[in-house]
């Protein structure tokens, strides 16, 4: 006679969709403050003082001198280089509260930068604990199945359907088709 084993049941019930809105968060330039990382890093390792003017509508690289243009990939693929990021300002209380209300999902292209998925992994659990592994997604490409997706990088709007929340970071303030937020404090007045 053929058994229906309870466990089963119970995952399927408890990995199926909820009656919440579901929303994917990108981590860097988001949740991570990277760009206040590399200020740090260029500051130390190469006396090099970057402001957040100096970088408006550019990418970091762009800002650095000719000799060090493409240093920033080396330090990026550096094993420990995203495990020490600081938390974006407020991100932690409003995620949390976020969590409460909606689905959150940490959506990452890690895997461009394969020895940042440990780091992301241990930054995650140390600074946003009430985020469950199985709401941790690290891809390539941010093909998400969500009703929300706030990101820095306009590219991972292409294909993506729900509300879009354009995270402002210096590389994309001259982009003007997406909703903005500036902070935090900015995605809680729309969401909570």
């Amino acid at each position: 006679m053929f058994q229906q084993y309870p466990p089963v049941f119970e995952i399927k019930r408890k990995f199926s969709r909820m009656n919440k809105q579901r929303i994917a968060i990108d981590m860097d330039e988001v949740m991570a403050d990277t760009i206040q990382k590399f200020i740090d890093l260029y500051k130390s390792a190469h006396n090099i003082e970057i402001t957040i003017p100096m970088m408006y509508g550019k990418e970091f690289r762009d800002v650095l001198p000719e000799e060090l243009y493409n240093t920033t990939r080396k330090y990026i693929n550096e094993p420990g280089f995203f495990r020490d990021i600081p938390v974006m300002p407020d991100s932690q209380r409003v995620i949390k509260e976020l969590n409460e209300k909606y689905e959150v999902f940490v959506v990452s292209a890690a895997m461009e930068f394969p020895n940042s998925l440990i780091d992301k992994y241990h930054w995650l659990a140390e600074h946003f604990p009430f985020i469950s592994w199985t709401h941790i997604i690290f891809c390539g490409l941010k093909i998400v199945n969500v009703d929300i997706f706030i990101d820095d990088r306009s590219r991972n709007f292409v294909d993506f359907d729900g509300r879009k929340l354009l995270y402002s970071s210096p590389h994309n303030l001259e982009i003007a088709e997406f909703e903005r937020v500036n902070n935090w404090r900015e995605v809680a007045d729309k969401l909570l």
